[in-house]
């Protein structure tokens, strides 16, 4: 037997594949398709996904977190007036803690601009935010002098970078995987009800035609008895 040459080999291969999504879309229930639809663009209509607002909220603690720890860290040193006169009027970058709180700030502004206010979907945004935080962060814990502060020294710059670092991972690994995901079955879903909407539906039982009945082998009889007759009639 001779080889098929490999254009008709994909040829067919095609052929047979776009026949059996025909016959899958064909065999899928429309009432499940316009449901799954309806879900999906209700999700759009929401305007922001479940991930990316638990992203959000994320960030959002991560102001809240930071900005507790500074306040606890005002009142530890001699009290909130007098610590956060010294340490925001009086700024030293050596020994003041306010600049990591600005870093948090701007992690904030940053995150919720770019993916709760503009829903972008790309990671620069993270990108640059936890690129600026690392590097102020190392700069700040080489050069300052907050480790002979006490505890607060190692606190709050540690939990400010591995916050940091959580919100890339969280962003990279869940939310944009997780939103393309979701974006590419809501476009199989409708291709599927487009192929769906333009197949013919199947004949139902109204629409199957039996044919009467031959009047062949009454005729045939017919005539075999009349010869039997004639037969008789003879002898």
């Amino acid at each position: 037997m001779l080889p098929l040459p490999e254009d008709m080999e994909s040829a067919l291969t095609g052929s047979q594949s776009s026949r059996a999504s025909l016959r899958d879309v064909h065999s899928i229930n429309p009432t499940q398709l316009m449901a799954r639809i309806e879900s999906y663009e209700g999700r759009e209509k929401k305007g922001i996904s479940d991930v990316r607002r638990t992203f959000c909220l994320f960030v959002t603690f991560d102001l809240l977190f930071v900005t507790l720890l500074w306040i606890i860290e005002l009142n530890v040193n001699g009290g909130i007036e007098n610590t956060l006169e010294k340490e925001v009027v009086q700024y030293d970058y050596y020994s003041s803690y306010f600049d990591i709180f600005l870093l948090a700030v701007f992690r904030f502004k940053v995150l919720i601009l770019a993916y709760a206010v503009c829903r972008l979907r790309h990671w620069w945004a993270i990108a640059l935010t936890t690129a600026v935080t690392s590097a102020f962060l190392l700069a700040k814990v080489i050069l300052s002098k907050l480790f002979s502060q006490g505890a607060f020294g190692y606190v709050l710059p540690i939990i400010s970078f591995i916050l940091a670092w959580i919100e890339t991972w969280f962003l990279d690994f869940k939310v944009l995987p997780q939103e393309a995901e979701e974006e590419s079955r809501l476009l199989i879903v409708q291709d599927a009800s487009e192929r769906a909407a333009l197949i013919p539906a199947g004949l139902s039982d109204g629409q199957f035609y039996s044919p009467p009945e031959s009047e062949a082998g009454s005729e045939e009889e017919a005539e075999e008895k009349q010869d039997n007759e004639k037969a008789l009639l003879d002898l």
